[in-house]
């Protein structure tokens, strides 16, 4: 097991700036309630840090280079007033892996969502990854990126690009593989998430952000009553292991419906619909009808108790959303608040889950030679 050792002495603290951004700068100021002190450490030898992004319509950005977790993000509610809209935690030791198993608010690789038993093929070579959720490889493995350390690099107040090298056999992946995951708070309180990889092999990738949205800045209280839209007519059912059977069925006449928009809560506990038992409520990957088309709305969430919205645009065929099923009250997080079941929910941009074993979906293979482009745009709102 690799160590995961904290030194937070103030020497280090100079440190970490220095050698994550490639030059010296101050420490974010306090923002959320967060003190940046306690994000500066030392994980697996590599010195990490809390990094502010300001947009220019008042928009606050928190974000570590370990697992390129967004950590804290104020966006203003209907009244103008700052309300921090992610769950997270308050320092890098509630965000180590011995502490807490969550993927809160991180930059996914190499695979987001599941892989078929960890099994896949290419170019005619089988390959077996480790396997960590119900017999199957989730979200990269049990030591995916949202437990490695991000090289940081911040050019200016509002742009963060985090850079990883992931070497071949990374959690049985093939190849050499750079990836770069560029922060930009852009006018008009937009969060810019845009992702690209190349690699010496073939290999697969599908990047995406995990961050659990609770619109309504108070996560004490459920996402139930939040207003959903998801531009897609189809959706990739799951079996009782959260594993993509393979088919794309209509969304229409059923509790996956939401091309018009409703509370999340209508339906969630409906289980006598088979795919909301298996899921434990939503946990499902939407085919989106904007088919790649990032000028068009792939989903919005809205908090009736804030007045704040939140439009996702994305070139990924899919998204996968998330009502925080499995959260149940034993992960407390920032200022000491329990997150509690479907206290978060997650918009995840993305290839469909366990592509890699299903040739007729759009693919995730990424050979020598080419370079892996996603993008996304969480675009937030007041009224």
């Amino acid at each position: 097991m690799k160590n995961h050792s904290l030194m937070a002495l103030a020497a280090l603290a100079t440190m970490a700036m220095a050698s994550c951004s490639g030059k010296q700068s101050e420490a974010p100021a306090l923002m959320a309630g967060i003190n940046p002190e306690n994000f500066v450490a030392e994980v697996d030898g590599n010195p990490t840090a809390l990094y502010s992004l300001k947009g220019s319509d008042g928009m606050e950005v928190a974000i570590t280079n370990y697992g390129g977790r967004i950590v804290a993000l104020q966006v203003p509610d209907r009244e103008g007033n700052l309300r921090d809209v992610v769950l997270g935690f308050d320092s890098i030791q509630s965000y180590l892996p011995e502490n807490n198993q969550t993927d809160f608010g991180a930059a996914i690789g190499r695979y987001a969502n599941r892989i078929d038993h960890g099994r896949l093929v290419i170019d005619g070579d089988s390959i077996q990854l480790p396997v960590n959720n119900f017999g199957h490889t989730l979200h990269g493995g049990p030591d995916g990126w949202q437990y490695k350390v991000y090289t940081a690099t911040q050019p200016n107040d509002s742009t963060l690009v985090l850079t990883l090298d992931s070497p071949d056999g990374d959690n049985g992946f093939p190849g050499n593989l750079k990836a770069t995951v560029t922060y930009t708070a852009l006018p008009g309180n937009k969060l810019d998430i845009a992702y690209s990889a190349t690699t010496d092999k073939a290999t697969v990738i599908n990047m995406t952000n995990h961050s659990y949205f609770n619109l309504s800045g108070d996560a004490t209280k459920p996402i139930t009553d939040n207003i959903l839209y998801v531009y897609a007519s189809g959706y990739t059912p799951v079996d009782s292991t959260y594993m993509t059977t393979g088919e794309i069925l209509p969304v229409t006449g059923t509790p996956m419906d939401f091309t018009q928009p409703r509370r999340v809560g209508d339906d969630i506990d409906k289980f006598d619909f088979v795919q909301l038992k298996n899921g434990n409520g939503y946990d499902h990957n939407w085919v989106l009808d904007s088919k790649g088309d990032i000028e068009k709305i792939a989903a919005t969430l809205f908090s009736p108790e804030s007045g704040i919205g939140l439009s996702v645009y994305t070139d990924e065929p899919g998204i996968q959303v998330y009502s925080g099923n499995f959260l149940d009250g034993t992960v407390t997080g920032k200022g000491g608040t329990v997150y509690n079941q479907r206290t978060g929910i997650c918009l995840e941009t993305q290839h469909y889950p366990d592509s890699p074993n299903k040739p007729e979906w759009p693919s995730v293979i990424l050979r020598p030679g080419e370079t892996y482009n996603s993008h996304t745009v969480f675009s937030f709102y007041a009224q």
